[in-house]
């Protein structure tokens, strides 16, 4: 049974939830209002050169390989990828730095020669605790269906088997978790870190979020391009199979008819007829109003205390010295509750953590000499998300580029000084994502419950769908298309369904007046 659909947005969950469809014999538009496809995933010019922007670690490859399977296709035929020998390298204000690797005995290897053999002994016990719980909540959470209690999950595990729901540990807080496996605080903060993947603060976090890890000890890969080919490659294979993918062109509407979807009306005037809408975005804006009452109150609102992080980021083409970067490096600050501390109550951190991406430098065991060339970098703060209360003044962001670079040299790095740049604030993503304060990761996962109290495919109105980064089952590239694999197979459930209790005589299912498609006055 086929449908009319269209997408909103064409971050990766509305790019893979259009090629899916579009395989299985669906009328696809997707609308992007900007001019590129990848949401956060794209290209900022800087001193002449294309800095990759937004996400920039890629795991979980079998969910795109299988994907473009699914498709037809092959995943390497899009893109072109290599796993990364260095997962990360990790510096401290002492001159120590830690790198973790793709094998994990040589992570192990490195831990014990950092922090002795029982940080050793305390990465292997990490290192299983956080696989189990990957493989406890793999199928029935993060590639299952969405639930807002954890109940149904509960069964689909098995209600008889209590060791893997313990095995889960939803009550426990993730930074005393992770101190039950390291007793060295540089290593609790290593991996503490991996809560803001999902624009989470570690202190609030459950220890669920173990799991984390686990993903990216299972392979990180580089991709030519970065995660903005990613989105090219999907969308291409989208349109190969189909889709109309428009871009510059914003939904100002969602249209309803007795309850139920049946179209869109662009900024411009023009209205898509469609049986079937998914807006793959963060709910909070359907929920403020942002596409229309009716489909506002299709979705539960959200307070803003709720929000995940936002981040300071620096777009830039400069030349480095003195550490000896590798692709993705982190460099930590000297208190990471304060720096937390002062996210909460609504700061930038006067002394931040610091990811460098070094985009043109691969992740191998080998020093890369660049010989005092510029390269592409990006450069991620975590900040508060109020881009939608507070704007960053010349003198605040002058100021953080200080407190930026200052934790970079306490670690030994270098940059050049004035650099070509240009600087994301959290009112830099208000803009370009509309009532989310710049929160990058949708609802932050703090306390037991909040996993479960993301948006799911289904919406309270017929017909409307969600997916992205910012719904079920959590941020995260990987996790965006999941969410949009998972809209697809819930729109071809709810559609077969439709059809086995309300046959009609049209094809398409539908019995409802049209809305006219074309160009309005």
């Amino acid at each position: 049974m086929s449908a009319r659909i269209v997408i909103i947005g064409a971050g990766i969950g509305g790019l893979t939830s259009a090629a899916m469809l579009a395989a299985r014999g669906h009328d696809v538009t997707l609308v992007e209002k900007e001019r590129w496809i990848g949401g956060k995933a794209r290209h900022v010019e800087v001193d002449g050169q294309p800095v990759a922007a937004g996400p920039t670690v890629f795991t979980m490859r079998d969910v795109f390989e299988g994907l473009f399977h699914a498709c037809d296709a092959r995943l390497e035929d899009f893109i072109t990828a290599r796993q990364a020998g260095i997962i990360a390298r990790h510096a401290w204000e002492d001159g120590g730095h830690l790198d973790l690797f793709a094998d994990p005995l040589r992570s192990e290897e490195a831990i014990g020669d950092f922090a002795g053999a029982e940080a050793a002994a305390g990465f292997r016990s990490f290192r299983q605790e956080a696989r189990r719980i990957y493989e406890v909540l793999d199928e029935p959470f993060l590639r299952g269906e969405s639930a807002s209690t954890p109940l149904p999950m509960m069964w689909r595990i098995g209600l008889l088997n209590m060791g893997d729901m313990l095995a889960m540990r939803p009550f426990d807080n993730l930074w005393k978790a992770l101190g039950e496996h390291f007793a060295d605080p540089r290593l609790q903060q290593l991996y503490g870190r991996y809560a803001t993947y999902c624009g989470s603060d570690p202190f609030r976090a459950p220890a669920t979020l173990m799991l984390i890890a686990h993903t990216e000890a299972r392979g990180v890969w580089l991709i030519d391009g970065g995660i903005a080919a990613l989105a090219q490659g999907i969308g291409m294979l989208a349109e190969r199979k189909g889709a109309k993918i428009r871009t510059g062109e914003g939904v100002s509407h969602i249209l309803a008819q007795n309850g139920r979807v049946n179209g869109v009306r662009l900024a411009s005037g023009e209205m898509l007829h469609a049986e079937i809408v998914i807006c793959n975005g963060d709910p909070a804006a359907l929920a403020e109003g942002r596409f229309g009452h009716e489909a506002a109150r299709a979705v539960r609102s959200m307070p803003t205390t709720k929000r995940s992080l936002s981040a300071l980021v620096w777009f830039a083409h400069a030349k480095t010295s003195g550490f000896d970067l590798t692709h993705h490096n982190v460099f930590f600050s000297r208190d990471y509750a304060r720096e937390f501390e002062q996210i909460r109550s609504g700061r930038p951190p006067s002394e931040p953590t610091v990811y460098l991406c070094a985009q043109d430098r691969g992740a191998n065991d080998k020093g890369e000499n660049h010989d005092g060339a510029r390269e592409r970098i990006q450069i991620i703060v975590n900040a508060p998300a109020n881009g939608d209360t507070h704007a960053y003044s010349p003198e605040e962001t002058e100021q953080c580029t200080r407190q930026m670079r200052a934790t970079l040299e306490r670690c030994g790095l270098e940059l050049e000084d004035p650099m070509p740049h240009e600087l994301a604030s959290p009112a830099t993503w208000e803009k370009l994502f509309p009532q989310t304060g710049g929160a990058l990761y949708g609802r932050a996962s703090h306390g037991w419950a909040a996993s479960f109290q993301r948006q799911g495919p289904r919406t309270r109105m017929k017909g409307l769908y969600c997916a992205g980064g910012a719904t079920h089952p959590a941020a995260g590239v990987p996790m965006a298309a999941l969410s949009g694999l998972l809209a697809a197979r819930t729109i071809a459930s709810d559609l077969a369904s439709t059809r086995r209790f309300h046959p009609v005589a049209t094809p398409g299912g539908t019995s409802m007046r049209s809305v006219t498609t074309g160009s309005t006055p």
